[in-house]
């Protein structure tokens, strides 16, 4: 009897593999960025401060009704030479009427969304660059950065390949137009 030969696996299915399996401690988010396993303990209180500002604004002000997410993973198309993407957004939002996340498995689609936001914390490259690139790589339309080390909100619009080619800086207390199908402009004058 001949033993049948094993599927030979690549380095990115071993990483891959290897992300899938891993368990992390309540609270930290694990994602997989660029080929890297990045571990995030849980967010402080001004991070959620600002999270928590924006859905609210998002659900009184918006032109489309929005449901969103600080708990889904997106899984987003890698540049071809690494794993896909598995990245946990601070917050996905998506028209209600897609009920996008019904029934949705922990690594959805990024299709359909709307938009993700970020906030920065202690990778700040992370979320100005690694993902910011990734979403756009995805086709995700609008990427919203809070970023706290700059004092700024950041809108980045209209992907094309690896970035997005609009990009509209706001200092905290300005406020940041939202496209649709949000249609308004966000406040940012209580994110100092």
């Amino acid at each position: 009897m001949t033993a049948m030969p094993q599927e030979l696996l690549t380095q990115a299915d071993v990483l891959l593999e290897g992300f899938l399996a891993l368990e992390t401690p309540e609270g930290f988010r694990a994602e997989l960025i660029e080929g890297e396993i990045v571990v995030t303990p849980p967010p402080d209180g001004d991070h959620e401060d600002y999270i928590g500002l924006i859905v609210e604004q998002v659900i009184l002000h918006s032109r489309t009704k929005m449901q969103f997410s600080g708990n889904k993973g997106l899984k987003l198309p890698s540049d071809g030479t690494l794993p896909d993407e598995h990245v946990i957004p601070d917050l996905t939002f998506a028209p209600r009427e897609l009920r996008l996340y019904r029934g949705a498995e922990w690594w959805m689609p990024s299709d359909r969304v709307a938009m993700v936001a970020e906030v920065t914390s202690g990778r700040p490259r992370t979320d100005r660059e690694t993902k910011r690139i990734a979403y756009a790589r995805a086709g995700i339309p609008l990427y919203l950065l809070i970023d706290r080390g700059k004092s700024s909100v950041t809108l980045f619009s209209d992907p094309k390949g690896n970035d997005y080619l609009q990009i509209d800086t706001r200092p905290f207390g300005k406020p940041l137009p939202l496209p649709a199908p949000f249609s308004f402009d966000l406040g940012t004058a209580d994110f100092d």
